[in-house]
């Protein structure tokens, strides 16, 4: 973790940093990744919520619960993405349009999502701002 405290970049770590299921939220992982997010330099992307899931579809729960934590503590450091074409799933492919129903479940506030889906990429990336 001490590398991650000394990189001038922003850091973005995808499919949710890999927190270990089952312990999610409780695995002290979480914690060093929230202190990263405090930093004001570092950003999740809600990702990838099949890859290191126990409970698995349609609800992905264990891993619904660190998405959630994520994006209730700090929506303005979050960024979406399906990972399509998801190849780490060598045998069944997750249904890309259930991953993203999920976001409603993760941040139920539209104006949470909105910052997700499209002001937090704005910043991060470079984009051009949106009307």
């Amino acid at each position: 973790m001490d590398i991650f405290n000394r990189v001038p970049s922003p850091i973005v770590f995808d499919h949710l940093a890999h927190v270990p299921e089952p312990t999610g939220i409780n695995d002290p992982l979480f914690a060093r990744v929230r202190g990263l997010i405090d930093k004001g330099k570092t950003w999740i992307k809600l990702s990838g919520a099949y890859q290191d899931t126990k409970v698995g579809p349609p609800t992905y729960a264990d891993s619904s619960a660190v998405a959630r934590a994520y994006a209730k503590a700090a929506p303005e450091r979050m960024v979406w993405g399906s990972d399509w074409p998801h190849p780490s799933e060598q045998q069944v492919k997750p249904d890309d349009a259930r991953l993203f129903d999920l976001l409603a479940d993760w941040a139920p506030d539209e104006t949470a999502r909105h910052r997700i889906l499209v002001q937090n990429p704005e910043a991060l990336y470079g984009f051009p701002k949106t009307a």
